[in-house]
C-alpha cells in the first residue's frame, strides 16, 4: 500500500465526520458533499507530512471550505435542514453514531438557519454541536476568540428567537397550530375537521417504523399522548412546517407536516428522546 493509500484511508475513516459538520452548516448533502471532496482534494496535495492532529486540520480546512460557500452563496435561499424516518444506527458505543444520528436527524429543527450570518453559523454548529473549541474557530475566521465567542452567542439568541413563517407557510401553521391545540384538549371531533379522510402517520420510534392510516385512527393517536406539559417548538422539517415537542425542555418529539387545502393529509414523526436528546441543542427553552 502506498503513502497516497494510506492517506486516503485515513480520511475515508473520518469522511462521516466531515460531511456532518458539511451539512450542518450548509444545510445541504449536495454542498456538504462538495465541501467534503474539497477538503481531500487539498489533504492530497499537502500531503501527511507535518500535521499531528489529522482530524483537527481537516475540521479546519472543512470548516473554511463551508465559510467560504456561504460567503458565495450570499442571498441565494436555503435549503431547510432535513428530517429522514428510517432506521438509525443503534449501538451507541460506535464512534460514528452520533455522527450518524445528527446526519439523519438534523440540527435546529425548530430553526431557519439562514437566519445567521456566514460566520455565526460556522462558529455555532462548530462549538454547540462539534465540541470544537473557539480557539479552533477563530482560526478558521480569522479572529478573535472573544468575538468568536460573541458570534456563537449572537448566533444561540437569533435561534431562540426564531424567524417568521414565510407567507407560504402561515396558513398551514394555523392548521398545525389547530392540529396541536385540539389533540392537547383531546379533542376528536376537532381533529377530524383538521385531519384528510385518508391522512397518513408516520412514526419512527425505538421499535421501528410505525404507519397509520385514516383520520379517525390518526386522531386517535394524537389524543392519546397528548401531554399538558408539553411545549411545541415551530420547525421547518423537508421544507414543510414542523414542530419540535419538549418536555421540561428536554427533546421527545419532532414532526413534519403535509397541509392541502386547510387540512393535514401526512404526518411524520421522529418519537425517540434518546436519539433526540443527544443531537439537539441543550439550550432549548
Amino acid at each position: 500500500m502506498t503513502d497516497q493509500d494510506d492517506l486516503a484511508a485515513e480520511f475515508e475513516a473520518r469522511r462521516a465526520y466531515l460531511h456532518a459538520i458539511a451539512f450542518r452548516v450548509l444545510g445541504s448533502h449536495a454542498d456538504a458533499d462538495d465541501a467534503v471532496q474539497e477538503a481531500w482534494l487539498r489533504l492530497a496535495r499537502t500531503g501527511r507530512d507535518g500535521i499531528d492532529d489529522l482530524r483537527g486540520w481537516l475540521t479546519t480546512v472543512t470548516g473554511r471550505i463551508c465559510l467560504d460557500l456561504l460567503r458565495r452563496r450570499g442571498v441565494r435561499g436555503e435549503q431547510p435542514l432535513e428530517l429522514h424516518i428510517g432506521a438509525l444506527p443503534q449501538d451507541p458505543a460506535d464512534p460514528e453514531h452520533d455522527v450518524m444520528l445528527a446526519d439523519s436527524v438534523g440540527l435546529a429543527l425548530y430553526v431557519v438557519m439562514d437566519a445567521l450570518t456566514p460566520a455565526e453559523r460556522v462558529s455555532f454548529v462548530l462549538h454547540d454541536v462539534f465540541d470544537v473549541p473557539f480557539s479552533g474557530i477563530a482560526e478558521i475566521l480569522g479572529r478573535s476568540t472573544a468575538a468568536t465567542k460573541m458570534l456563537a452567542s449572537r448566533a444561540r439568541g437569533r435561534l431562540r428567537s426564531g424567524t417568521p413563517a414565510s407567507g407560504s407557510d402561515a396558513a398551514a401553521r394555523d392548521v398545525i397550530d389547530a392540529f396541536l391545540a385540539a389533540a392537547g384538549r383531546g379533542d376528536l371531533a376537532e381533529l377530524l375537521t383538521i385531519l384528510a379522510p385518508e391522512v397518513e402517520l408516520h412514526a419512527q420510534g425505538p421499535a421501528g417504523l410505525v404507519t397509520v392510516r385514516g383520520a379517525t385512527e390518526v386522531a386517535s393517536q394524537a389524543t392519546r399522548f397528548a401531554n399538558p406539559d408539553a411545549t411545541a417548538h415551530q420547525s421547518l422539517v423537508d421544507g414543510v412546517p414542523g414542530v419540535l415537542i419538549t418536555i421540561a425542555g428536554r427533546p421527545v418529539t419532532v414532526m413534519a407536516f403535509t397541509v392541502e387545502h386547510g387540512t393535514i393529509t401526512t404526518i411524520r414523526a421522529l418519537t425517540d428522546p434518546p436519539h433526540l436528546a443527544r443531537v439537539v441543542p441543550s439550550w432549548i427553552p
